[in-house]
């Protein structure tokens, strides 16, 4: 199977290449800044890969994108990038989940020889909030536990706690529960990790790497999410990013009146 696959949902650019040549994978990787930087930097990066892979794009089987949640510039960066590409050449786009990317990278580098692993992702959101979503992952597949939402860093604690009671292993069985991401270095003692029972090493800095989109996509492919490039859109969890000006000046107001100015 050959793969293209990137993300630029966070400060992180990352590519990858997957090129199965005589029942052998190959892969070559990139990484740069990401974000609003990536919007320049993707399509040579792409290309340059592309060449050292020796694939044109219309040998591709698939053009991975991570989907978000993320930044708002960088998601919109990875869509558009991944339809024109997937157009000129003719190939499915496969949206994969930012979250999900980031639990299979932290089970990859911290828990490649569990058979069972269970990990919520932290992605800093910014407005200081977080994207969060507990996967678990059995028997070579993962499964979504619960689906992505935005919490506050003081809420990650008992939300933590919460699903440690409502999504209990069935008795008899164990498996290592992990927190990965990047708010660990933004938030530090706000998350509550410790309060929750995750001790340090619970906690892996993960990012959506395109490695990880990479092993995530057969099962994706396999399960039909493959899609034609004008269908594929970026996921959004928080639908507004900036306020109003009445609603600036309202605050002002509010914060004057409180102040009795």
């Amino acid at each position: 199977m050959n793969l293209l696959a990137f993300d630029t949902g966070t400060d992180i650019m990352s590519i990858a290449v997957a090129r199965t040549v005589d029942g052998r994978v190959q892969q070559w990787q990139h990484t740069g800044a990401g974000g609003a930087q990536a919007s320049s930097a993707l399509i040579p990066a792409v290309l340059d890969l592309l060449q050292q892979a020796g694939l044109r794009l219309d040998a591709l089987d698939a053009i991975c994108f991570g989907s978000g949640p993320g930044s708002f510039t960088g998601l919109r960066t990875a869509c558009s990038v991944a339809q024109g590409l997937a157009f000129g050449a003719g190939v499915p786009v496969l949206p994969v989940d930012s979250l999900l990317a980031v639990a299979e990278d932290a089970r990859h580098t911290g828990w490649a020889d569990q058979a069972q692993v269970r990990v919520t992702a932290l992605l800093d959101a910014r407005m200081d909030e977080l994207y969060a979503a507990t996967y678990a992952y059995a028997a070579g597949q993962w499964t979504e536990v619960q689906g992505s939402c935005l919490v506050r860093p003081e809420a990650a604690g008992a939300h933590l706690l919460a699903l440690r009671q409502t999504a209990a292993l069935p008795a008899g069985t164990s498996a290592p529960w992990a927190v990965a991401g990047n708010a660990f270095a933004e938030y530090g003692a706000r998350l509550g990790l410790a309060e929750a029972g995750f001790a340090a090493a619970s906690c892996l800095q993960a990012l959506p790497t395109a490695a990880a989109m990479l092993r995530l996509a057969p099962q994706l492919l396999a399960a039909g999410h493959a899609v034609p490039a004008e269908q594929a859109l970026p996921r959004y969890i928080r639908d507004k990013v900036a306020k109003t000006t009445l609603e600036r000046a309202a605050e002002k107001a509010a914060s004057l009146a409180a102040t009795g100015h």
